[in-house]
């Protein structure tokens, strides 16, 4: 099904409010879900919401959280995110970097135990609409979810990595993936009927590649969360042993360096770490044009000549913008388990049919 981002803000803001959020923050958490989905990102869009839910009915995301300063100077802090909202808690940590980076050049932020903290690539934008070059490393603590190359057993999570380049007048150069072959949460929008893996994103217990989410989730259950303790199988480091070296490292900075945890072992908190790095271009720039060199380099790759005739060479950030162009005229589209899984959210948040058609109303 299709449905226009307006009316999906709508409904997921006032799931929220009606779960118990304020509602400046269940505007945020809607805003970023959507936003996601407007992308191109259905993984960490509103196929989240049931799973936020169960999340704060467990106590695992707790609303109206700001982010503790556990020590600061000039050029760095390392904040506590009290596990909550990512939505809230990523904006002020990264407006936090921003501001000292404005003042001293460069900045280091090291968030720790924030809730889940979205489409990565939102806090490389937010920092690029600041005029600032940014580096944001990802891990989440108690994931299990990704085999390390050459194993079949999880020991990794997905551990996203965005790294964003301001352009004046132009569009914004904004690189943002996960270092497993697939986001988990593409596995999730696979599992309701969504856009089907790719070839070997998926390894099971006994070593076979396979594209089959069961392998990763087991049986489909009517009705349920899609939840991978359930299942045998892991996700794939992308790039064999260049992607796992990535996420291993990925882990050790994002993860241990913060204060947030690693993915294992033991059980642990289920938070986001990220470490992140801002630098403010115009410090840089006392002998060379910064931005004429990024926009000559990116003239230049799209310049190469096509594999397939009359397909366009595309630079990091572009299908994102044509998704979100696409998608605002015609509708996000959601696989129908997706839809009714949000709907039982609502319901489960104390929303009556007649709230949730009001939501949806023109």
């Amino acid at each position: 099904m299709l449905i226009q981002a307006e009316h999906l803000r709508r409904l997921v803001g006032e799931i929220f409010t009606a779960a118990g959020c304020s509602e400046a923050e269940s505007g945020r958490i809607a805003k970023y879900l959507v936003r996601a989905n407007l992308t191109g990102h259905d993984s960490h869009g509103v196929i989240r919401v049931p799973r936020y839910l169960q999340w704060m009915e467990q106590g695992g995301l707790v609303p109206g959280q700001s982010p503790t300063v556990v020590t600061e100077n000039d050029v760095m802090a390392v904040v506590d995110g009290n596990f909550g909202f990512g939505q809230t808690i990523g904006p002020l940590a990264v407006q936090m970097g921003i501001d000292k980076a404005a003042r001293s050049g460069v900045a280091i932020i090291a968030l720790r135990r924030s809730g889940h903290l979205g489409r990565i690539g939102d806090w490389a934008e937010m920092a690029a609409a600041a005029g600032q070059v940014s580096i944001h490393l990802v891990n989440v603590s108690g994931s299990l979810l990704v085999a390390p190359f050459g194993a079949v057993e999880r020991r990794m999570a997905t551990n996203p990595l965005a790294i964003g380049v301001p352009l004046p007048n132009q569009p914004s150069v904004i690189l943002d993936f996960a270092t497993s072959v697939v986001a988990e949460g593409k596995v999730a929008v696979a599992y309701d009927g969504g856009k089907p893996l790719p070839e070997g994103s998926l390894i099971d217990d006994e070593g076979r590649l396979t594209t089959d989410p069961a392998v990763f989730y087991g049986p489909k259950r009517a009705g349920g969360i899609s939840d991978a303790r359930q299942g045998s199988g892991a996700i794939r480091a992308m790039g064999e042993h260049k992607g796992s070296g990535l996420s291993f490292m990925l882990e050790l900075l994002a993860g241990a360096l913060t204060g947030s945890g690693t993915a294992g072992p033991g059980p642990r908190p289920l938070v986001n770490g990220m470490l992140s790095i801002y630098m403010a271009a115009e410090f840089f720039q006392s002998d060379h044009d910064f931005a004429g060199e990024v926009r000559q380099y990116v003239d230049f790759v799209k310049s190469a000549k096509p594999v397939v005739p009359g397909q366009e060479v595309l630079v990091p950030g572009e299908t994102e913008r044509r998704n979100n162009e696409q998608r605002l005229a015609e509708g996000i589209p959601l696989p129908d388990d997706t839809w009714q899984a949000i709907l039982g959210g609502a319901e489960q948040a104390g929303m009556s049919q007649a709230q949730i058609e009001r939501a949806l109303a023109v």
